[in-house]
C-alpha cells in the first residue's frame, strides 16, 4: 500500500477562505499548489501564466482556485500580522535552538502557519471533514485534464499521493497541539540531519503551547483582513 509522506502545509488556512464555496473544483484548486509540491517537489508549474490552456469546463474552476491560493499567499506573507507574529515566535525560539542547526526564522515561519491551522480547528472556524468531502467530490477527469494542461504526464504518481492524502485524513491530527510540534520536527528533518535533541523537542513543545495561547487572542485578524480583500 502506498503511504504518502507529507510536507506539512497550511492547507486548512487556505480552505478557510473557501469553506462556504459550493464549487468543489475551486476548493481543490485553492490547495492544489501545495498538493503538487508534496507529490513531487520537482513539479514547478505556473498555470496562471497560461489561462488559455484551461478554457474548458471544470479546468477553469480549478485554475480559479489555484490563482486564489497565490493571492492569499501574497496577502498573508506580506502582511504586518505575519511579520509581527513570526518575529515574536522567533524571539522565543532563538534561546532554545542555540545548540541546534535549525534556523529560528525557518521554524518560526512554519510554526505560525501550522498554529493558525490548529487554532482554526480548535475555535471551530472550519470543519475538517468538509474539507475532505470537497476533495472527494472532484471529478477525476477534471483533475487529470488540469495536470495534462500543466504538462504533468505522470498522473499515476500524483493520484497515489492524492488518494493517500485523502484516505489518511492526516489533517485531523492538527486538532492536538502536540502534533503540531511533531509536524515541525519532521519538516526540519527534511532539511537538517538530527535537527533536535530531546531537550530541544521538550522546549519546542513548551514554546508552542505558550505562543499558541498568545496567538489565539487575535489570530482571526489576519483571516478577516484577507477575506475582506478577496471580496
Amino acid at each position: 500500500m502506498y503511504i504518502a509522506i507529507f510536507t506539512d502545509m497550511n492547507f486548512l488556512s487556505h480552505f478557510y477562505f473557501d469553506r462556504n464555496t459550493p464549487n468543489v473544483n475551486i476548493v481543490l484548486g485553492a490547495v492544489l499548489p501545495d498538493l503538487l509540491k508534496n507529490a513531487n517537489k520537482s513539479w514547478n508549474v505556473h498555470p496562471e501564466k497560461h489561462p488559455e490552456l484551461f478554457d474548458k469546463v471544470g479546468l477553469g474552476d480549478l485554475l480559479q482556485g489555484w490563482k486564489r491560493h497565490l493571492h492569499v499567499d501574497l496577502l498573508f506573507h506580506s502582511s504586518a500580522f505575519f511579520s509581527e507574529k513570526t518575529q515574536d515566535l522567533k524571539r522565543l525560539l532563538v534561546p532554545i535552538l542555540k545548540d541546534s542547526r535549525v534556523r529560528p526564522s525557518f521554524l518560526a515561519h512554519i510554526g505560525v502557519e501550522l498554529l493558525l491551522d490548529h487554532l482554526l480547528i480548535e475555535q471551530q472556524k472550519i470543519v475538517i471533514t468538509s474539507f475532505y468531502d470537497n476533495l472527494e467530490a472532484v471529478a477525476e477527469d477534471d483533475l487529470i485534464g488540469f495536470l495534462h494542461s500543466c504538462k504533468i504526464d505522470d498522473t499515476p504518481l500524483f493520484f497515489k499521493f492524492f488518494n493517500s492524502f485523502k484516505s489518511s485524513r492526516y489533517l485531523l491530527s492538527y486538532q492536538k497541539l502536540d502534533n503540531i510540534g511533531y509536524a515541525l520536527q519532521r519538516i526540519c528533518m527534511r532539511v537538517w540531519e538530527h535537527p533536535f535533541s530531546e531537550k530541544n523537542i521538550y522546549d519546542l513543545n513548551v514554546v508552542l503551547e505558550f505562543y499558541k495561547n498568545k496567538l489565539q487572542v487575535d489570530f482571526m485578524v489576519i483571516f478577516e483582513e484577507i477575506e475582506n480583500r478577496l471580496i
